[in-house]
């Protein structure tokens, strides 16, 4: 399993994991920040200037997934990992990403209290000139409270917290170990389909209320809006693959088998396979079951109707263009087939 220890900048993240890899048996420590460091020696300049932490790099949030996989295959045991998550689609992507591996993740908070968290930045020691660490470290983790108090809100609500402003960073690790083998800090229920290995078959359903307006669902496992729907399984019909994920992600039975709108064919990019995307029309909700929709299963954050205009506000490109000739041919009343969003 890996143990994530979160918390905001001097919190006691990194002290506190040092001490869990004593305590724990079979642990090991894993910082992603040298994945940062990493990508800053690696990146062109111009790619590194346009984002304002490493963390808003894609390919940091993956490599932190497969990092930690693959040092949990070589290892095996307990990975601890000390890591300042305060964007909770980057915590839905990376945790995702870990349950589509089986790997379970129990998230911990340290908490102190924001006048020690004060003192602590203020008489944290850092190697450099003193009004270069001023400037550099301190100034960061003050700029930083304000992301962290906000984040509390999902923080509290998803991790095991645990307020050490009067403990040592041994008494804290502790307290963690304790939590974990109590069950209090409990393994993270973000779920994900394990990643493919080859080209697949996916099903969505567009569903439509009184104005027209088509839903979509925020998935929590991934930072874009999607539609309704999944990966069709081996041996399943793909309308009825559509169906059953409908059912699973909002609770809402579909009581007829949705009609084809468009059959595209992704194109693979790595690291994906790509595949056939179909998109079925699945109607037009009655004020009563769209007020019913509920979201039963940890999958999903949210959903909502949106406008075409709206749509494209919020899905990539590629899914955007599916939707946009999906919606034409339901205007025209036939099916289109699509290559890589493009009608042929």
């Amino acid at each position: 399993m890996i143990l994530w220890i979160n918390g905001t900048f001097s919190a006691g993240k990194t002290s506190t994991a040092r001490e869990l890899t004593a305590l724990l048996p079979d642990s090991a420590l894993f910082d992603p920040e040298l994945i940062g460091d990493a990508l800053r020696a690696l990146l062109p300049r111009k790619r590194l200037a346009e984002v304002g932490d490493y963390q808003d790099l894609p390919s940091w949030r993956r490599l932190v997934v497969d990092t930690a996989a693959a040092l949990l295959a070589e290892l095996g045991g307990v990975l601890v990992v000390p890591m300042t998550l305060l964007r909770q689609e980057y915590r839905d992507e990376i945790f995702g990403g870990l349950a589509a591996r089986r790997i379970a993740v129990r998230h911990v908070l340290l908490a102190p209290a924001e006048t020690i968290l004060r003192h602590r930045i203020a008489t944290r020691r850092e190697p450099g000139a003193p009004e270069d660490v001023d400037l550099r470290v301190r100034q960061w983790a003050y700029d930083h409270i304000p992301a962290y108090q906000q984040a509390l809100g999902w923080l509290t609500a998803d991790a095991h917290v645990v307020d050490n402003s009067a403990l040592t960073p041994r008494e804290t690790a502790e307290r963690i170990a304790a939590a974990v083998r109590t069950e209090q800090a409990r393994a993270c229920d973000i779920v994900q389909t394990p990643e493919p290995t080859r080209e697949t078959v996916a099903s969505g359903v567009l569903l439509f209320d009184r104005q027209d307006r088509v839903l979509l669902v925020d998935p929590t496992y991934k930072p874009d809006w999607e539609f309704p729907g999944g990966i069709v399984e081996a041996g399943e019909a793909p309308a009825r693959a559509g169906v059953r994920e409908v059912a699973e992600e909002l609770g809402l039975v579909l009581d007829r088998t949705p009609e084809l709108l468009v059959v595209d064919w992704e194109a693979p990019q790595p690291p994906g396979y790509g595949g056939l995307r179909l998109l079925f029309d699945g109607g037009c909700l009655p004020d009563a079951a769209a007020a019913a929709l509920r979201l039963p299963g940890p999958e999903l954050r949210a959903w909502r109707f949106v406008t075409e205009a709206e749509a494209a506000t919020l899905l990539p490109r590629h899914r955007y263009e599916r939707l946009r000739w999906a919606l034409r041919a339901r205007e025209r009343g036939r099916p289109l087939y699509l290559e890589a969003g493009a009608p042929l």
